[in-house]
């Protein structure tokens, strides 16, 4: 069977058909992928049949596997899946819906923000790669930005503006944007939280091309006042997600979706998480390179 790549918008994300994810890849298939990544930002392969064991070891083909955030920042007993095994539902340990006050589902909220995975970590992510093991019956979509298309659409004179702009970014952030005061979220480990430097353009040399890297987790740039780096910030953020940049994905089960945090934004849309289970298992793949050398 051979794999084949059909655009899902004229020029940003894919949907992949000819491929079994679950079983060992050869070299030529993990570099098609590679290279679809490059040319899409976001792949979308349905019907892959992943357990936590296949997914993890599907994923180890991009590079070293990430300890998701939610298991730094909490304690082993209070996880549901294996520490590298991001944890994106609404459920508990015991596997029951989480109540409406509790702090784990409000602090998930932050993921229907625009957001790049783990831009709050000094090596930012390279791949998230997204299971889809039960999905709401409505609601709960997954929405990519592309981050190249709206880099190139900027005129000439913001472009040179923001070259050379660094902005730093916390979990921190993005959470007090929800309600979180910053001093609050994040209990004991305050250290996870501390902001990390990253540039506002990135450039890739695979592709030869640039691409804005936005975060809800933004919450200075270097040398501006917060007010004003925040606002401009905001503004970016509104031009970077204009429909023309954005493909919505509606899930089914056992869809597998991989996108390029250093190209993409993302965020999740609302579903009734207090009646509708969502449960989504998310590998992540540790990035390669800092952005900007970080202050000791």
């Amino acid at each position: 069977m051979t794999m084949t790549f059909s655009p899902l918008t004229p020029q940003f994300a894919a949907e992949v058909a000819g491929i079994d994810l679950t079983r060992p890849l050869t070299a030529e298939q993990v570099k098609a992928i590679d290279d679809g990544m490059d040319r899409w930002g976001v792949l979308v392969f349905h019907d892959q049949r992943f357990d936590d064991e296949t997914q993890l070891a599907f994923s180890r083909n991009f590079g070293e596997l990430e300890v998701s955030s939610g298991a730094e920042m909490s304690r082993p007993e209070e996880n549901r899946l294996r520490p590298e095994m991001a944890d994106i539902s609404n459920l508990d340990v015991k596997n029951q819906l989480r109540a409406a006050d509790d702090r784990k589902r409000l602090g998930a909220l932050g993921n229907r923000l625009w957001h790049s995975d783990a831009s709050f970590r000094v090596i930012p992510a390279k791949y998230s790669l997204l299971s889809a093991r039960i999905v709401p019956p409505s609601g709960g979509n997954t929405e990519f930005a592309d981050m190249r298309a709206a880099y190139d659409t900027l005129d000439e004179e913001t472009k040179a503006e923001i070259e050379d702009l660094v902005t730093e970014h916390s979990g921190a952030f993005s959470r007090e944007l929800i309600g979180f005061p910053r001093e609050i979220y994040g209990g004991e480990f305050q250290e996870k939280l501390r902001p990390v430097r990253h540039r506002l353009v990135r450039y890739d040399e695979r592709t030869g091309r640039k691409s804005l890297y936005l975060s809800a987790h933004i919450g200075s740039i270097l040398g501006w006042p917060i007010p004003e780096a925040r606002a401009y910030i905001r503004d970016l953020t509104e031009h970077a997600t204009q429909p023309q940049f954005v493909y919505a994905h509606q899930w089914k089960v056992w869809d597998l979706v991989i996108w390029d945090n250093r190209t993409t934004m993302h965020r999740a849309r609302r579903y009734n998480d207090l009646t509708d289970v969502r449960d989504m298992r998310r590998s992540t793949i540790r990035g390669e390179a800092m952005t900007v050398q970080q202050a000791a």
